[in-house]
C-alpha cells in the first residue's frame, strides 16, 4: 500500500522491548536502524508524489530496504 510505515515497531512489535534495548546499546544495530528508518521515509515520500522516479530505481530501493530489515530481523533473532 502507497505510503505505509514499515518502522521496525509496526513491523515486528513482538521485538519492540528488544528493539528499544537495542538501540540504546548497540550501535551497529542503531546505525542499521536508522539507515533503514531514512530509507523507508525516502520511499513513502516518494510513494505519496507518484514515485517521481524511474520504476527500476524505486524497486532498487524497495530492495535495499528488504536487505536491511532481513539484517535486523536476524540480529533481532539472534538476540532473543
Amino acid at each position: 500500500m502507497l505510503g505505509e510505515k514499515h518502522s521496525l515497531l509496526n513491523e515486528f512489535p513482538e521485538f519492540n522491548e528488544l528493539i528499544h534495548n537495542l538501540a540504546k546499546n548497540d550501535a551497529h544495530f542503531k546505525k542499521t536502524m536508522q539507515r533503514y528508518d531514512e530509507m523507508d521515509k525516502e520511499i513513502r515520500e516518494l510513494e505519496l508524489q507518484n514515485s517521481p522516479i524511474e520504476d527500476a530505481d524505486m524497486h532498487e530501493k524497495k530492495h535495499q530496504r528488504a536487505a536491511l530489515k532481513d539484517e535486523l530481523y536476524d540480529f533481532l533473532k539472534a538476540n532473543t
